[in-house]
């Protein structure tokens, strides 16, 4: 990509253009700026190492966005299980442009597998709490007998004959 195409890429924002917040708002906007390194759905591809500093040397005349929120939304980007599953064994790095920027090292890999299984563990602790705390609240308490009462008597329904005599407690 030559330099006319990325200054044509990443356009200067006009005065009074609202700040992103949200970093998930903030990926998005990374998504619609750089689609050939940063995926919304599906693997995301790993990332160049250094990526955040010509992340903010190409949005640095950018007001939607600061280079504090762009770190923040780089952390959740490469924490997230899509990102973490994408980081394999000979799996290519990209740069903002989706040219290729290395190799994944094996203790890249091993550290993101590590991350993965880590997140996917606390999950599966957070679902069980939250499935337990759930079917507790469900649970009704047991009814307790109440000693200030007489005990119930049977009691005659229908029109039986004498012989057959339908008692019923109430």
């Amino acid at each position: 990509m030559t330099d006319s195409q990325v200054e044509a890429q990443v356009e200067n924002n006009a005065e009074g253009v609202q700040k992103l917040t949200d970093t998930k708002a903030i990926i998005a906007y990374l998504v619609e700026k750089f689609p050939l390194c940063f995926i919304a759905e599906g693997e995301a591809k790993p990332l160049k190492i250094g990526l955040f500093q010509d992340l903010a040397e190409a949005l640095k005349d950018d007001e939607r966005v600061s280079k504090t929120q762009l770190r923040q939304a780089l952390r959740q980007y490469t924490s997230n299980w899509r990102y973490l599953h994408g980081c394999r064994e000979g799996a290519e790095r990209v740069d903002l442009y989706g040219n290729p920027a290395g190799v994944l090292d094996a203790e890249h890999v091993s550290h993101a597998t590590q991350q993965l299984a880590d997140a996917k563990a606390k999950f599966a602790e957070k679902r069980k709490a939250e499935l337990a705390a759930k079917k507790a609240q469900q649970k009704r308490p047991a009814r307790k007998p109440n000693s200030n009462q007489a005990p119930r008597k049977p009691k005659e329904i229908g029109r039986a004959s004498c012989r057959e005599r339908v008692y019923v407690l109430v």
